[in-house]
């Protein structure tokens, strides 16, 4: 599992310019999912962001997590995440995980974090989306499931 995290103001997320999803401070979760990934990965991925303390504290440093400072989360299947552009022009995408796995496991995720967290928005599974942010630092994390060994 691939996640992009995006400390933002403020996120929104439309399909077809119609808003589905919108968060204030928090983070901008762009989730990409592998064959590989299993509910345990993502919940320690979930305990992961949840626990970051990445938000600044009264004197300026990064001390606050999402539950410190309130913050919402806003989460977006991403599987171009997974994009392979070792070879030629046109990235390869067979280390995504197949669309029906990807789907229940980035839906276990969104429930995940709504069990977690009081605001959780999210995108659409496989829509063409428009993500806008404000971002806020700019304060951008990639967190990799292998590298961190879940």
């Amino acid at each position: 599992m691939k996640v992009v995290l995006q400390r933002v103001q403020k996120a929104s997320v439309a399909v077809e310019g119609q808003v589905i999803g919108r968060i204030a401070q928090g983070f901008l979760l762009l989730v990409g999912i592998s064959h590989a990934d299993e509910e345990k990965t993502a919940d320690k991925m979930m305990d992961k962001i949840c626990r970051l303390r990445i938000f600044e504290d009264d004197q300026g440093k990064t001390n606050c997590s999402l539950a410190d400072v309130g913050g919402q989360v806003l989460v977006i299947s991403q599987f171009t995440l997974y994009a392979d552009c070792r070879k030629g022009n046109r990235p390869g995408f067979t280390g995504a995980g197949a669309p029906d796995k990807a789907k229940a496991l980035y839906e276990y995720m969104v429930q995940g974090f709504k069990a977690r967290l009081p605001v959780v928005e999210q995108g659409s599974f496989g829509a063409k989306m428009e993500v806008d942010l404000v971002n806020d630092g700019p304060f951008t994390l990639v967190l990799d499931s292998e590298e961190l060994g879940f």
